[in-house]
Order: C-alpha cells, then sequence, then structure tokens
C-alpha cells in the first residue's frame, strides 16, 4: 500500500538521515483534514469518488483515489481484491486455502481498535463500482518505508530509538496473532513523528492455529497484553460482522492469542515482567 504525504521537508526537518520513500507519493496539496473517527468513518463511507489517481503497484490492483463530501477532500486507498485458491504455489512455496481479499483490511483495522493500537489506518466496507471494496484512508506526512530505512547506514532510529524498537515488538506480536504472511518492507511505514503505521494485510488472518515465529516474539506492549487478554469471542465476533472475518477464522485467531499470552507468561515467569513488559511512549 503506498500512502500520501506532505511535502518531504517536513520529514528532513525531523531527521535529515531520512530518505525518500521508495514509491511514487502524491504530496498533500494543504494540511490534511484533522476528524473525530466517527467524522473519518462517515468519510470513507460517503464522500464521492472525484478522482482516481493511479493504479498501486502490486499484485491487488489497488488504486489511489481522492474524495470529497463539498467540505473535506482527502485520498484513499480502494481495494477490491478478492482470491480464494485451493492450492497457490509462488516460486518454490505452496499455500494451501489461499486468500487474498480486501476483507482483511478491514479486518486488521477493526481488530486493532479492540487491542488499543492507533498505527492501522482506518479502513471501511464500501461498495465501489458495483464491488464490495476496502477504501482505507490514505496516510499523510509518510517519510519512508520499513525497506527504505534498513538500507541506511546506520539504519536510522529517530528521536528515541527505544520507542522505535519497542514498535516494531508490538509489529512482531500483531503479525503473529493476525498471521501475515505479507508483511514486506513496503507496508510497514514511518511518518515524519517517526510512529509505526502497519498497513496491507490482505494476505493475512490464516487458519493456522501454531505461531510462525514465536522465537521473534521477546517482549510484549502491557496494553496490547491486557487487551489480547481481554479479547472475547462475542466482541469479536461483533467487530467483524458483515463478512468481515468467517467463524474458522476467528477461531483460528484466538487460538493464536492463546498461544501468544502463553509464550509471554512463561517469558515473564522466567525473566520477570520487567524484562518483558513495556509501555509504549506515546
Amino acid at each position: 500500500m503506498t500512502l500520501a504525504r506532505r511535502p518531504l521537508v517536513l520529514a528532513l526537518v525531523v531527521s535529515l538521515c531520512w530518505a525518500a520513500p521508495s514509491r511514487a507519493q502524491g504530496v498533500a496539496s494543504s494540511t490534511p483534514p484533522v476528524l473525530a473517527p466517527p467524522e473519518m468513518e462517515d468519510f470513507l463511507l460517503h464522500a464521492k469518488i472525484v478522482d482516481t489517481k493511479r493504479t498501486l503497484k502490486g499484485a491487488t490492483g489497488a488504486r489511489q483515489v481522492t474524495l470529497s463530501d463539498g467540505k473535506v477532500t482527502h485520498d484513499a486507498q480502494v481495494q477490491d481484491v478478492d482470491i480464494a485458491l485451493p492450492i497457490f504455489r509462488s516460486g518454490k512455496n505452496t499455500e494451501m486455502n489461499f486468500k487474498d481479499t480486501y476483507r482483511y483490511n478491514i479486518a486488521g483495522y477493526r481488530l486493532s481498535i479492540l487491542l488499543g493500537l492507533d498505527n492501522v489506518p482506518m479502513s471501511v466496507l464500501r461498495t465501489v463500482n458495483g464491488k464490495p471494496a476496502a477504501v482505507t484512508w490514505w496516510l499523510d506526512d509518510v517519510a519512508m518505508e520499513e525497506g527504505d530505512r534498513q538500507k541506511q547506514t546506520p539504519i536510522p532510529v529517530g528521536p528515541n530509538p527505544a520507542r522505535t524498537n519497542d514498535s516494531l515488538s508490538i509489529l512482531r506480536v500483531f503479525d503473529e496473532l493476525i498471521q501475515n504472511r505479507d508483511r514486506n518492507a513496503g507496508n510497514l511505514l514511518w511518518t515524519a513523528d517517526w510512529k509505526m503505521w502497519m498497513v496491507d494485510h490482505t494476505r493475512a488472518f490464516r487458519l493456522g492455529k501454531n505461531l510462525s515465529k514465536p522465537e521473534e516474539i521477546m517482549r510484549c506492549e502491557r496494553t496490547l497484553l491486557e487487551r489480547m487478554r481481554a479479547l472475547t469471542r462475542p466482541a469479536l465476533t461483533d467487530a467483524m460482522a458483515k463478512n468481515v472475518m468467517t467463524r474458522d477464522e476467528i477461531d483460528a485467531l484466538l487460538a493464536r492469542r492463546d498461544a501468544i499470552v502463553k509464550l509471554v507468561d512463561a517469558k515473564i515467569a522466567q525473566l520477570g515482567e520487567a524484562v518483558v513488559l513495556y509501555t509504549l511512549a506515546r
């Protein structure tokens, strides 16, 4: 997913060592609107599509559009990919029950809210050109993709390295929870204020109940752990209504949740809470 930003001058003021995003990104023509979440959701659901700027690179046919309700104008991503295959082969890799679907962008956002996270862009279910689609808020002030950050020497970590590392720990837990198979360097973004954004989840929410890389979960943010513990099937089912997630997908997610909580609890017992748990600096 490629997301819009303000001029790079702002990013350079924040950090002179940052590079421009590798993907061509539009520059916002004015100060982005500040909307409360209900206002933003209503805008994404009902604002008129006044321009289709381009089709974004990638295999899902996502496109950048401009929305306007007469008062507010802002860009969004429209993604209507919905592929389900019994067997999918890519190079040497084979996946059974493969899915690549717009539904998971919506599910990723709704789950992030349940978990108390604020770094997954809002994504709503909307019919566009007769097809159900995920319409996702276009991020402003994107300074770089993770791939660009990793290419620099030394790798920049921002004015608060601990917060940057703590954000990446959240990413590892979240991706295990949703069993994300496609967290490449282009769908992890950093804005000019060094906030990490997790985008594009169309190949997540698999049916596996075991953790893929449990060894990568070394620490966990306190609120995230508390929210995972408190996550119930009724709450998750209600949040994923209107066919955003199937019952089997919910079952698998809850099984992975249990495995993550068990893993973190074991690390706390072994290493101590102060070593394993932390609170993300805001």
